[in-house]
């Protein structure tokens, strides 16, 4: 959520800021809400003001036996109004708070402004494609011939866009798992942390997923429940109101847990295989920290989720999100995307964002030095490190030999008991 203040001393900046973001919003309308509402304060005020200062003319008045009619009946009529007002400004508040929440974080001065993903800068590529002298198979051919990978029986048992890994495929997947989180937690400085994959609606609208994703979640009927589409929503909410101590930061979490999406509005969109499915496993990494420190901490963010992809010697490039395709909450975002030459094309593996204080004003999130008297908002940063299905993907495409086989990187080999080619079946 942006600061309201913000919004009252600025209102050209968000404006300026909703135009690069392609937003429907209209500050005006905010303005027009807000100005209501603070009219609605002042009348309030002044009523209640009036009434203490009658309250005490009448006790006085009754003391000295002078009459006091006239005062009671008036205060009669301000009581009514007080009332009214406060259920007038009840309504006023819901409508203000509404629009805050609808109200997409601003990007941050750095993010290129375009109007698509069309606009996105590369800023840096690792690595090289690999060459092949055979025509490279998709991910979902190999799995099939290798006999790991299973959509038929995922669909016969859950419906679309689900998978069933047998044998090799769910010790790969186990294996990179444990190889991310031991690389973020012994090499990064990571805490690892287990949560529920359920949780709140409280905790959704604390990192932004609601009110405006409600469609892309899976309720628990008949609660305010909802399974979670990321860790980041847990993870960043552990703190949620909450006063870290300020020496404290920063504070770097990473979780390995089952991510649920319902995939509304991607019809069409990767329907074969691992790429977009209702449920997958990720490593995430959440950083808190100060808010001169979040820009550093991006950066460090975003070199710890590339460390991994570099240890499985997977060529990938960095992408920078211009204003237009910057998530919800996000001020500014790198992507990795790494290369899946059976697809002959580069695929999102992580996203790196940081947030700013955008979660922590939603989920109460602050920090305060032992010198000072005032705590502040923290900055959130979040990233994927890696999402894994996306990872296996990219091992299986990336370490295919013309036989069908797959070569394992080395880094995973010990993850894997030894195992260093997976032959077909």
């Amino acid at each position: 959520m942006l600061d309201i203040k913000r919004l009252q001393k600025d209102p050209d900046a968000i404006r300026q800021a909703l135009a690069h973001r392609h937003s429907p919003l209209n500050v005006d309308d905010f303005l027009t809400l807000d100005d209501e509402r603070r009219r609605l304060i002042q009348e309030t005020d002044a009523l209640k003001a009036e009434r203490n200062t009658a309250s005490a003319e009448i006790g006085k008045r009754k003391r000295s036996g002078e009459p006091a009619e006239a005062l009671m009946a008036r205060m009669g009529e301000v009581n009514a109004r007080i009332k009214e007002l406060d259920v007038l400004l009840a309504e006023a508040d819901a409508k203000v708070e509404a629009w805050m929440l609808a109200c997409p974080n601003a990007p941050h001065a750095s993010t290129p402004v375009g109007a698509s993903e069309a606009d996105n800068p590369v800023v840096h590529v690792w690595g090289e494609k690999p060459a092949y002298d055979f025509a490279p198979k998709e991910h979902w051919e190999l799995g099939a011939t290798l006999g790991g990978l299973d959509f038929e029986r995922a669909a016969k048992i859950s419906g679309a866009r689900f998978a069933v890994s047998w044998g090799w495929a769910a010790r790969l997947e186990r294996a990179l798992a444990a190889f991310m989180l031991d690389v973020h937690t012994q090499e990064n400085g990571y805490t690892e942390v287990a949560t529920p994959v359920i949780v709140t609606a409280k905790t959704l609208y604390g990192t932004g997923q609601l009110p405006k994703f409600a469609e892309d979640l899976f309720k628990l009927e008949g609660t305010d429940q909802h399974l979670i589409p990321t860790a980041e929503v847990p993870v960043t909410n552990l703190h949620a109101d909450e006063t870290l101590p300020e020496e404290s930061l920063p504070r770097a979490y990473c979780a390995h847990t089952p991510c649920f999406r319902s995939e509304a509005g991607s019809a069409g969109k990767d329907t074969r295989g691992l790429i977009r499915l209702h449920q997958f496993n990720k490593v995430e990494l959440v950083r808190l920290c100060r808010p001169e420190d979040s820009y550093a901490e991006l950066e460090t963010l975003r070199r710890h989720a590339e460390s991994i992809l570099q240890k499985l010697g997977l060529h990938y490039r960095v992408i920078e999100l211009c204003t237009g395709d910057i998530g919800f909450s996000s001020a500014k975002t790198y992507d990795l995307e790494v290369w899946l030459p059976g697809q002959n094309a580069y695929r999102e593996i992580s996203s790196c964002s940081n947030c700013e204080d955008f979660q922590a004003r939603r989920a109460g999130i602050r920090c305060k030095s032992k010198a000072d008297k005032k705590s502040r908002l923290v900055h959130t940063l979040n990233g994927s490190g890696l999402a894994v299905g996306r990872t296996l993907v990219a091992v299986l495409e990336n370490g295919q030999r013309a036989d069908g086989s797959v070569v394992i990187p080395e880094a995973l080999v010990p993850y894997m008991g030894g195992l260093r080619v997976i032959t077909p079946a």
